[in-house]
């Protein structure tokens, strides 16, 4: 794994802030503004107090912000609330700038597209921008806040708001364009998930076998991972067993399976996926120690 120096994350990060907010904004102007769906977020409360009170979009979705980024900066600190600045000007700057140079650009009138697209876009935008360490603003705060409360997964409580504000929204807009808003937000949701942890998904191994010193030595000379031992105890036999912990990416997976049942067919192997691992050979890099 690449560890970058500290300039070079806060450079990187800083790119990625600027490729998802002008990846936002490109589907905005893409996919939502000539398909006229409708949409969760801040944006989509804006809307429906215009419709119901009256109220001026842009006002609105000022105060949303504004709100949102104080909540942000008293919960997840000012350095989050400094890139979620960042966002809140980035996002309309690149806005301004796709309509000027798309504006009245179709490139398809087929609602199921266009959902489609837009939810792929929003997600991928999104997740870009929460992986840098921000936010895009308004409504992507109380999730984040959520998460460090409650531990609550991000992709689901947004889409909780986002349903809720659909809801809304409901009231005031054709059926067909209500239904394929919930489409969307679905698939953006999903693909926020898989961008959040795009990446850093790794493969737990549980081996428990009567040659485990002999798997333990192949693991460490043709895989390269760590093994951990734990000591467990047969249920029915009572007997002591030695169970090897190991966690290895996902392509090496094949290569385990076949090593273990090559010295011992009747191993019993337990594999599971973890969203994400940080220590020695992962987060950080890998120390090796000269034997005596």
């Amino acid at each position: 794994m690449i560890q970058l120096s500290y300039k070079q994350q806060i450079a990187f990060n800083s790119l990625s802030i600027i490729a998802g907010n002008a990846l936002y904004a490109l589907t905005v102007v893409l996919f939502l503004l000539p398909s006229g769906l409708i949409t969760g977020g801040a944006t989509g409360i804006a809307l429906g107090a215009n419709r119901v009170l009256g109220l001026p979009v842009s006002g609105v979705l000022f105060a949303i912000n504004i709100s949102m980024l104080v909540l942000g900066w008293m919960v997840l600190g000012s350095r989050f609330a400094l890139t979620t600045i960042a966002s809140t000007i980035l996002s309309p700057l690149f806005l301004a700038l796709w309509e000027r140079l798309l504006g009245g650009m179709v490139l398809t009138d087929d609602l199921v597209l266009n959902t489609v697209f837009a939810g792929f876009g929003i997600g991928i935008s999104l997740g870009i921008t929460i992986r840098a360490g921000a936010s895009t603003g308004g409504m992507d705060i109380p999730p984040l806040v959520l998460n460090k409360w409650f531990h609550l997964p991000v992709s689901a409580t947004m889409m909780v708001f986002d349903l809720i504000i659909l809801a809304v929204q409901a009231a005031f807009s054709p059926l067909q364009q209500c239904l394929y808003g919930i489409v969307m937000v679905i698939v953006y949701t999903a693909v926020l998930d898989k961008v959040l942890i795009f990446g850093s998904t790794r493969t737990e191994v549980k081996i428990i076998s009567q040659h485990a010193d002999e798997i333990r030595e192949a693991i460490f000379s043709q895989l390269d991972r760590g093994v951990t031992i734990l000591h467990g105890e047969g249920g029915y036999s009572r007997n002591s067993e030695q169970v090897l912990l190991s966690v290895i990416s996902n392509r090496q997976l094949p290569k385990l399976e076949k090593i273990a049942h090559l010295i011992d067919p009747t191993c019993f192997m337990i594999v599971s996926h973890v969203t994400e691992v940080s220590g020695r050979g992962f987060s950080l890099e890998k120390d090796y120690k000269e034997e005596d």
